[in-house]
């Protein structure tokens, strides 16, 4: 008899593989870290130390928040309902300067209880003393791929400009074995970064084969400051400079044109989709049925809690398949389907990490949750990715895996403390608001 430590069953598995197959009453067993057997659930011959009923559930991949800050869990609410760069240049850039790592680590570890029980077990992370987040996340178990944020000003991490880059190539070095934390390179945009900084970060990643990850055309304002100090606009100025490409991670691309798109396709950058934060800042509604239609690979994020304010994956899912109908005045484009694909194996393809997540087939990383179906605003169910989308929410997860250990079992984190986290959170807090009011 075949041995599996995890058999999870009793569900419908939304697989997410290349033809999206569905497995009714499916069966997915775990041998360590990895999707050993799927199937149907009759009769198999398999012992497991874990049996996981799925009580009539989905089982589905984790899902990918391919763009956050993460430590800005501390900042959820902070100034809420102002522009862009008001917020940024008032509010949360003298914050941060006065944030240290302990600040990092204790938001990091508040965002990954948020996303584990949201059903997110992949998240893409760019901010300040991303040395405590790398730890925060390993100490969840979250599969993570962080950054340093680099800018033309000093850091309250790493000090003057020319230390951002040996400051993340020290990170590249420390995680370049993890099995859960990767790193990237992580140039703020293309307003707070000189030509030289932006080509020694392409440097560093193109040296390393690890991505380069930049804010692009997220505002009107943004794209006319790049054109006014640079004679183009965003797309133009990252080509003139050589960083298209498929290692670029390109967050929001709200305000790009066909000529744009047609680069980015040409040259494989991929595009991490921020609906929600983007209606909040009214910094506009990307072109996603564009992208998608060009061959564009366009993944999900939540952004921070300073601009969204949750780290819901699938309350991001229902907003970006309605705000494409609303633009579009077209009820048919942004399926639930493709909408979910974008959460999962497309936001792996964005991040590099395809052939380890986003999808559930043998062989693959166990990265998988389980959502509970049997609750009033989810019955009843005729299709199973029309109720990802538009009905379930991150509370409906019930179950979480990655890579291959149980990291939440009916709805109880079992690496982390979260009431002892949300107290060091509520301290931080305080100093917060002596910082900001």
């Amino acid at each position: 008899m075949q041995q599996a430590d995890i058999i999870i069953n009793n569900g419908t598995v939304l697989t997410m593989d290349k033809k999206n197959t569905v497995i009714k009453n499916g069966l997915v067993c775990v041998k360590g870290d990895t999707i050993s057997r799927m199937g149907s659930g009759d009769n198999v011959p398999i012992e497991a130390e874990k049996i996981i009923d799925a009580h009539g559930g989905l089982i589905l991949p984790g899902l990918i928040n391919g763009h956050t800050h993460a430590a800005m869990s501390l900042f959820r609410g902070l100034a809420d309902d102002l522009p862009l760069m008001e917020w940024l240049n008032n509010y949360i850039f003298p914050a941060e300067s006065r944030i240290d790592a302990d600040f990092v680590f204790t938001g990091t570890l508040l965002a990954c209880a948020e996303m584990i029980m949201s059903g997110t077990t992949t998240f893409c992370d760019m901010y300040l003393f991303e040395k405590e987040a790398a730890s925060a996340a390993r100490q969840a178990k979250m599969r993570c791929l962080v950054g340093e944020v680099l800018y033309d000003f000093p850091s309250p991490n790493y000090g003057p400009v020319e230390k951002g880059l040996e400051y993340t190539e020290s990170l590249i070095k420390k995680w370049q074995d993890d099995p859960l934390v990767s790193v990237a390179v992580e140039p703020h945009s293309l307003f707070t970064c000189s030509p030289d900084l932006l080509i020694s970060a392409n440097e560093l990643a193109l040296s390393y084969k690890v991505p380069l990850i930049i804010h692009v055309a997220e505002t009107l304002n943004e794209v006319a400051d790049v054109k006014e100090k640079h004679g183009k606009p965003p797309v133009e100025y990252l080509h003139s400079l050589g960083l298209l490409g498929p290692h670029l991670i390109a967050d929001h691309c709200v305000h790009v044109n066909e000529q744009d798109i047609s680069k980015m396709a040409k040259y494989g950058t991929k595009v991490i989709h921020n609906p929600e934060s983007n209606m909040k800042l009214a910094s506009g509604i990307a072109p996603v049925t564009e992208l998608l239609a060009r061959g564009v690979t366009v993944g999900l994020g939540t952004d921070g809690c300073a601009s969204n304010n949750n780290l819901d994956i699938f309350t991001e899912m229902d907003m970006a398949a309605k705000l494409q109908k609303i633009q579009t005045m077209d009820p048919t484009v942004l399926d639930a389907a493709t909408v979910l694909r974008m959460a999962t194996i497309e936001g792996a393809k964005a991040l590099g990490m395809e052939d380890i997540t986003g999808s559930l087939e043998t062989g693959k990383k166990a990265d998988i949750i389980i959502v509970d179906v049997d609750k009033p605003h989810l019955t009843p169910m005729y299709n199973p990715y029309s109720h990802i989308v538009y009905a379930a929410r991150g509370n409906d997860v019930s179950h979480s895996i990655i890579n291959g250990q149980l990291v939440m079992e009916d709805r109880k984190l079992l690496t982390l403390d979260i009431e002892e986290i949300m107290e060091r959170a509520k301290e931080k807090a305080i100093k917060v608001r002596e910082w900001v009011f």
